[in-house]
């Protein structure tokens, strides 16, 4: 039996059964569905595209995965390469994983040991090991080494957004602010949450900036938190605190980046120490992340010292045929000129949804790809999802909010389509 995700499975509808799917459309047992949310944001070039096919087939023919312990192969070397060459400035330096979940943890133990690393001062271990006249055991040496490590620069606290969704592994979910999905774990053990307010940002660098390892962000856009969007100044001026604080800043671009926001990635805008990237990374194909550190990170880990090496490894961390269609994706996403289509989508929802109003309808947010209405009850939108179906659309809002994130290749009539059946919502009889 499946265990579904996000559901009481005791009371949860049947979920539909896909037979197949092409383009925009998934093709169900209940007829042919428009999929308006993009598999959870991740399938940019709609279903069943022959190019990312065609470069699944071809690396399957030569083998489908080998670890990169102690091994390499072309598909991640070229991808590595190809995403050096299109992320700006030197963030150069890629560690693959196999979920976004996993990327953002990742990125946190980066950060965290990047500070371990040089904060250590390994002279002192080194005399005491000498006055132990090399007689020192290995334990002990550990213990001294984490004991000067984390007494090192004090930094032992995340500094993250309200509302902020990062994925359902451990450290994420701490670093997150999502009562919905997180009501569980309600420990929040060394992070501080700040509203997206220059305010508020400021006053906490002043409180505890010398306090913090890392800046977590998803930037722009604030997904599976409520579809928050925010101003890029607030941005511009965490990049300056983080310089000033010497505090790594880390952008969760998992579901934001290739274009969700109307720019390829927001780390255009403003450039982090760390980006992790997920979703749509593969076109939506094969689940696979890549945690990106720009030459100071990466220079925090490189040396002589064994210690100083980051110790993880997905064992399907560079899949080469996740890498294969990764590739494929970006070079349809350059050639395919997508930021134009991204933002014919966003100004065809801007214009669709203007004169939306209903006393039941809070706010109604686009950006780039992602278009939401949020209403002030939950109750507003229970069985929306059923309605959008009867009416050729695959829709699944979650607490307060109706949205689209579309695949960038639907036509006008097909988002006219997904955005009316929205609207219709509000006025059925």
């Amino acid at each position: 039996m499946i265990w579904y995700p996000y559901a009481q499975m005791k009371t949860m509808t049947p979920p539909l059964k896909v037979n197949g799917a092409d383009g925009v459309y998934l093709h169900t047992d209940g007829g042919k569905l428009i999929d308006s949310v993009s598999s959870w944001w991740s399938v940019i070039h709609g279903y069943n595209h022959p190019v990312l096919n065609a470069a699944i087939e071809e690396q399957l023919h030569k083998f489908a995965h080998v670890m990169l312990g102690g091994l390499t192969h072309e598909p991640a070397e070229r991808l590595s390469e190809k995403l050096a060459s299109w992320l700006p400035k030197d963030l150069d330096y890629c560690f693959f994983s196999d979920s976004g979940s996993v990327a953002v943890e990742v990125a946190l133990k980066m950060a965290l040991q990047f500070n371990v690393n040089r904060g250590t001062d390994r002279s002192k271990i080194l005399a005491l090991k000498n006055a132990h006249h090399g007689g020192m055991s290995n334990a002990i040496e550990d213990s001294a080494l984490h004991l000067n490590a984390n007494c090192a620069n004090g930094r032992n606290k995340i500094l993250a957004l309200k509302n902020a969704y990062h994925g359902d592994t451990f450290k994420t979910m701490e670093a997150g602010d999502d009562s919905d999905y997180h009501f569980a774990f309600p420990q929040k053990n060394g992070v501080i949450h700040i509203p997206t307010q220059t305010d508020a940002l400021e006053k906490v660098f002043r409180e505890h900036g010398e306090e913090f390892y890392c800046m977590l962000v998803e930037p722009l856009l604030q997904g599976a938190g409520g579809m928050k969007m925010y101003g890029v100044e607030f941005l511009k001026r965490a990049r300056e605190l983080c310089d000033e604080y010497d505090v790594l800043l880390i952008f969760d671009e998992v579901a934001t980046g290739f274009g969700r926001t109307g720019n390829r990635f927001v780390a255009d805008l403003v450039c982090p120490d760390i980006l992790v990237l997920g979703k749509a990374l593969t076109g939506g194909y094969i689940g696979h992340a890549v945690t990106v550190a720009n030459r100071k990170v990466f220079n925090g880990f490189y040396g002589d010292d064994e210690r100083l090496a980051l110790m993880h490894g997905p064992t399907f961390m560079g899949n080469a045929l996740a890498c294969s269609v990764a590739l494929a994706s970006i070079e349809l996403f350059e050639s395919g000129n997508y930021i134009e289509k991204i933002k014919r989508i966003e100004n065809v929802c801007k214009k669709e949804l203007a004169d939306l109003k209903d006393p039941r309808i809070r706010e109604v947010r686009v950006l780039g790809g992602c278009a939401c209405i949020e209403v002030y009850e939950p109750e507003t939108l229970c069985g929306f999802k059923e309605f959008a179906a009867r009416r050729g659309v695959f829709s699944r809002p979650f607490g307060t909010c109706m949205y689209a994130m579309v695949p960038y290749i639907i036509t006008e009539e097909q988002l006219q389509t997904v955005l009316g059946v929205m609207k219709q919502w509000f006025f059925r009889k």
